[in-house]
């Protein structure tokens, strides 16, 4: 088991150290070029489109899905992960960390705009789908598809949930001393609050976590506030040292290589995940009358994610006054987090923490599991509306997270990185190639805007050959185009 568990994580540190790096950098920089930078040009749109109600009545919104996305992202690498890239690069590692997330915004744009036009409805009339669907549809390829729906699974409901409920029960039984059991029963506690969300389904997901991340992310950047608020003074040379270390030779190794949330990129991955196909997944359950507002949307969760939330700690972090050097990277990442929250809160810092910590990897939790719910439905296209399967499946994830609350065990970290890896190296080649088809896809929603319409798709229109765009060519999507619910927004260069 050794053995195998040295020869996994050497395959990761190559792939991560060399190939991945290439292949996101790569990727961002041609969809950032490609589409005219988004990130910047359609910002205001991406915020528009977030304020808009679903454009069928009981159906996920775009804002619903934006935040079930980020409640996947946004978790304990947040936290104890930008410590790691503090630590392992230097301040400098932060800037990186903003560059990264910028290209990473188009990523998510391409990805989740593709997920969107290749969705798929069931009898009810929820829409579903992600990477395994348009690898099906666009590109013919059902055993790939298949192969990326199974990742998605072991990944999501699998490893990465069992990963976060052993890191929230394991920070939780700090607290509990030397009282017996005290691990299981924590663990248990962790596994009944999923339950309570996941057993629901993905409405039930998308209602608690559309209340949840909102006030979870306002209150740690309000938190966040309050330290630089206190450390105001420091604050330029805080942002200086960011600048000036970012451009040395360790820090920006260490922002590329090794630095970038939990280690490196494969931490910056694991944080924000732009281009490894994960967010389409709950981006294709969004209803909205043109995919590119939901492509907008999940743009924006790379930024709430990177952007906003890492910021936010690692201004908690450097404006602390602690010496990063006085830390080892990976050994003391918590401690350097708790530290600063001491040196900025004092005692109560150790409780704001500890709440901050356990609501991320809560949402993360159960926004994984909403992953995991619509790669199943590649195999099994009538899961919703069998009560008896999907309660089996629900069940099985609620276990997976009391088990996995138990058990560290490393070999099921490298390989949950190995599959995300692979993932990424068959999201980003795939996303390259259907790539015009989201350009084609924003030319026409830019067009619509400049005309001041409510932008509706209708691929009848832009392309010959509409296979697999059955939910934009079907009645349904049709007749709610002829009189959309939204109000048109105003014109925009």
């Amino acid at each position: 088991m050794e053995k195998l568990n040295a020869l996994i994580d050497a395959v990761n540190g190559y792939l991560y150290g060399y190939i991945l790096v290439a292949l996101l950098v790569f990727g961002g920089v041609m969809f950032t070029l490609w589409l005219l930078l988004p990130q910047l040009r359609m910002l205001r749109a991406a915020i528009t489109a977030l304020a808009e109600p679903a454009h069928e009545k009981g159906s996920m919104s775009s804002f619903q899905a934006l935040m079930v996305s980020t409640a996947s992202r946004v978790g304990s690498g947040n936290i104890v992960g930008v410590a790691a890239a503090v630590l392992a690069g230097g301040p400098g590692a932060v800037f990186w960390m903003w560059v990264i997330a910028v290209f990473g915004g188009a990523s998510a744009f391409v990805e989740s705009t593709l997920a969107q036009i290749y969705k798929c409805r069931d009898e009810s009339g929820a829409c579903y789908g992600g990477p395994p669907y348009y690898i099906r549809k666009a590109l013919g390829s059902k055993t790939l598809g298949g192969l990326f729906a199974v990742f998605v699974i072991l990944l999501y409901m699998g490893g990465f949930n069992a990963l976060c409920a052993f890191n929230t029960t394991d920070f939780l039984a700090n607290y509990a001393g030397g009282i017996p059991h005290a691990r299981p029963a924590i663990g248990a506690a962790v596994a009944v609050l999923a339950a309570l969300v996941i057993m629901g389904g993905g409405r039930i997901i998308a209602r608690v976590t559309q209340f949840l991340v909102p006030v979870m992310a306002c209150g740690y950047l309000v938190m966040a506030f309050a330290v630089m608020v206190l450390h105001v003074r420091e604050l330029p040379h805080v942002f200086a040292t960011i600048f000036r270390e970012a451009f040395n030779a360790h820090s920006a190794f260490g922002g590329l290589f090794g630095a970038v949330v939990m280690s490196g990129v494969k931490r910056g991955l694991y944080s924000n995940e732009a281009g490894i196909g994960s967010a389409p997944n709950a981006a294709a359950s969004a209803v909205v009358s043109h995919p590119v507002k939901q492509g907008l949307a999940q743009m924006l969760s790379v930024f709430i994610d990177t952007l906003l939330i890492c910021t936010a700690t690692a201004m908690i972090l450097l404006c602390s006054g602690l010496d990063p050097h006085d830390f080892a990277a990976g050994a003391d990442n918590a401690r350097f987090v708790q530290q600063s929250m001491h040196a900025s809160f004092g005692g109560g810092g150790a409780v704001l923490l500890t709440a901050a910590f356990v609501v991320f990897c809560y949402t993360t939790l159960v926004g994984n599991y909403f992953y995991a719910e619509q790669a199943v439905r590649y195999f099994y296209a009538g899961a919703h509306a069998d009560k008896v399967f999907m309660a089996a499946y629900r069940l099985v994830a609620v276990l997976v997270i009391f088990v996995g609350s138990l058990l560290k065990a490393e070999l099921v970290w490298n390989v949950s990185d190995v599959i995300m890896g692979v993932m990424a190296l068959v999201n980003i080649p795939v996303c390259i190639v259907l790539g015009h088809k989201a350009f084609d896809a924003l030319k026409d929603y830019a067009a619509q805007r400049r005309a001041g319409k409510n932008p509706v798709y209708r691929p009848e229109k832009l392309y010959l050959d509409t296979a697999g765009m059955e939910c934009w060519t079907h009645p349904r999507h049709v007749r709610h185009a002829a009189a959309p619910r939204e109000a048109a927004p105003a014109p925009q260069a």
